[in-house]
């Protein structure tokens, strides 16, 4: 009881936050600045959604096809079509009650497939843990290899603050030190903290990308997990194209706002409020105008979040019936045999 009250107040503490983010954001433009919001927000070109809703979906059955991949690893063979409706009742489920979403496509899947619930929960951790590391590693990458834009103009912005620091070199070196530091304290907290709540989600962690990186087809896992990642920057790639203010930016710079929007989608539900915001601050990084970067990130959020209801809608609505039908084709089939 106490953990499903504490559940339910951080639920309504991070969506309060980024309804607040909303309200904020908002209401500091002004009248001027509103109508040049709608406006760049009407100057998308439409033939972009098409692709762009493409990519989308397919980094979500890509995500599919690997979870498969994980569930071979417990003795289980689901069917493409109703892991691929999991993952979206998973997803739009999120969108509703973070965290939940895994508990749904656990207790769907193993309706229609007639598996035990219990035994996909070590996958969803396994995936949970990787995917984790996966985003931190895209996340240096895309640091380093946008180092000097980045670099610049946190600069300018902060120039009183690090006057003593001028060279790139510093401030490289200072990352990395950063990085070995936490490190380092993880490593501490976790061996001091082995039987707390931090401490075993390390180890739920750690035992779950060793599975991974120990199973059987782990080169086509990483295949997918590939393509996952390549769908997101692609995603938001073409979404830059989509607007004139941003159809300039290259791909390293989607993999960036990749890293940023990510952060805005893990802290507040389905990212409401802080993914756009925090998307409109990464793009002033590359000179965008305060009022176009706000639209991408308006953009970005509202396409990425109708996806997920509409494709969720979908598998709610057709999962019944496509089983209903597998299964009697199965009896028939049985009959046959007979």
């Amino acid at each position: 009881m106490k953990k499903t009250l504490l559940t339910i107040l951080q639920y309504i503490v991070f969506l309060g936050l980024g309804i607040w983010i909303v309200y904020h954001m908002l209401h500091q433009l002004t009248a001027t600045q509103k109508d040049e919001l709608v406006a760049a927000i009407k100057s998308i070109h439409p033939l972009y959604l098409i692709p762009i809703c493409f990519v989308g979906f397919l980094s979500h059955f890509f995500r599919a096809l690997r979870w498969r991949y994980l569930l071979e690893t417990v003795e289980m063979k689901p069917t493409v079509v109703n892991t691929t409706f999991a993952v979206m009742i998973g997803y739009i489920t999120n969108l509703a009650l973070p965290r939940a979403g895994e508990v749904a496509k656990c207790t769907v899947l193993a309706k229609y497939e007639k598996m035990p619930a219990h035994k996909m929960i070590g996958t969803i951790v396994a995936e949970r843990a990787f995917d984790i590391v996966c985003l931190f590693v895209i996340a240096i990458c895309a640091f380093l290899m946008q180092f000097s834009i980045i670099n610049d103009y946190v600069g300018a912005r902060m120039h009183k603050l690090v006057d003593k620091i001028k060279t790139h070199e510093m401030v490289l070196l200072t990352g990395v030190l950063l990085l070995v530091a936490f490190i380092v304290a993880s490593i501490i907290i976790y061996r001091k903290n082995k039987e707390t709540k931090f401490g075993r989600f390390m180890k739920e962690m750690n035992r779950g990308i060793l599975s991974i990186l120990n199973m059987k087809k782990r080169w086509p896992f990483m295949g997918y997990t590939v393509l996952i990642w390549l769908m997101y920057v692609l995603q938001i790639y073409i979404g830059l194209k989509s607007l004139p203010a941003t159809h300039h930016l290259t791909p390293y710079a989607a993999l960036v706002v990749l890293v940023y929007g990510s952060v805005g989608m893990i802290v507040t539900p389905g990212g409401i409020g802080l993914y756009p915001f925090l998307v409109a601050q990464i793009l002033g990084v590359y000179l965008i105008p305060d009022v176009p970067a706000q639209a991408f990130g308006w953009i970005a959020w509202v396409v990425q979040t109708g996806l997920i209801i509409i494709l969720g809608v979908v598998s709610l609505l057709f999962i019944h019936s496509y089983n209903r039908k597998r299964d009697a084709e199965a009896a028939m089939d049985t009959a046959q045999n007979i």
